[in-house]
């Protein structure tokens, strides 16, 4: 023990010495008079490797991948420094990694996230004594400055939207976006398995991205029809363990959301007449990236709006969007369902043609 004080002291008077290296210097001592098991020490990549895994065992598929997206590019952003010991990040290298992350055109409240899933990380070994303090603790939030939001589309332009695209997958994934309320890609990777149109109750079951909970949709009665005429059609009636695996969209199921996203907004709003307004210009520099007025995402906020206007109480729209903290029920009750399907019917009928 005499002796790693020696060591210490050595590297102190050289200007060596550094919390990350006194780590490491306790740990020789520790195993030298523990039979060779020293304090456990984690670089930053072991460190985001073992906390994903804990997410993985504890969070729903779709929050652990998020968290390990966040992990994977912030390693990737420190380059080799991401070998070193978990308490040589600082708050500079948190700032900066989101600077970067700012440059990439992501929107305040993505950037706010990304520090968030960040500071889980950091918590996590503070409590278990790998670091002293947490570097994002410092962070503050950074506000939106655009003060125009986003807009919805009206019931006219939503049956414009139908007419103008370019198939039957497409008009589906419109009507699913305007009568469900879902994320485009949640709308996109829809499955059959997901639809039940043989009971009194016509339902889709979504699975919320974030948490990982089930959202239960009443179907819509021209929702009802299309996706009845759209499997008699594809010949998924009945339906088999086969077909029930089967995506409803299956030309626009498992692709990258942005492209979805952009032929949305380029080709079939243009060909809809429905003019765009831009509430974020990229920089003079040409970085970041544009926000539009109105995206496939407008379907949702319209979704709300209407349920909203129409008098709908907060808590049923929150369970239908999905917009809860509270965990909610595996199965619900033909009571909760009649609530579900009575603030669904607020909703306009669009017709194709």
């Amino acid at each position: 023990m005499a002796l790693g004080w020696e060591k210490a002291a050595k590297e102190a008077r050289e200007k060596r010495l550094n919390e990350a290296r006194t780590r490491e210097i306790l740990s020789e001592i520790l195993g030298s008079v523990n039979g060779g098991e020293g304090l456990r020490v984690f670089t930053v990549e072991d460190w985001f490797d073992h906390f994903v895994k804990q997410k993985q065992k504890s969070q729903a598929d779709k929050t652990a991948l998020r968290h390990e997206q966040m992990m994977t590019e912030f390693v990737a952003f420190l380059g080799h420094r991401a070998s070193l010991n978990i308490a040589t990040v600082t708050s500079k290298d948190i700032a900066g990694f989101r600077n970067h992350r700012e440059s990439l055109g992501l929107a305040p409240s993505t950037l706010n996230g990304d520090v968030t899933i960040l500071s889980a990380a950091f918590n996590a070994a503070l409590r278990q004594g790998h670091i002293r303090v947490n570097p994002c603790a410092e962070i503050e939030d950074i506000k939106d400055k655009v003060t125009a939001r986003k807009e919805t589309f009206t019931a006219e332009q939503v049956a414009a939207l139908v007419r103008s695209a370019d198939n039957d997958d497409w008009r589906g994934l419109i009507f699913v976006g305007f009568y469900c309320g879902q994320r485009l890609g949640d709308c996109a990777n829809l499955q059959w398995k997901q639809i039940n149109l043989a009971a009194e109750i016509k339902t889709v079951r979504f699975q919320q991205g974030k948490t990982g909970e089930d959202v239960v949709i009443v179907v819509h009665p021209v929702l009802e029809k299309f996706l009845t005429g759209l499997r008699k059609q594809r010949k998924v009636v009945p339906l088999t363990a086969q077909s029930d695996e089967a995506y409803v969209f299956p030309s626009l199921a498992q692709r990258n959301i942005s492209p979805l996203s952009k032929h949305f907004r380029l080709k079939i709003m243009e060909r809809a007449g429905i003019k765009q307004r831009v509430i974020r210009k990229r920089d003079e520099s040409g970085s970041g990236r544009s926000v539009n007025a109105l995206t496939f995402h407008s379907l949702r906020h319209t979704f709300n709006s209407i349920l909203a206007n129409a008098g709908i109480a907060e808590e049923t729209r929150m369970a239908l969007t999905g917009h809860t903290t509270r965990e909610m029920n595996q199965r619900y009750t033909h009571r909760e369902l009649e609530v579900f399907r009575a603030a669904i019917g607020m909703l306009p009928g669009v017709a194709e043609d």
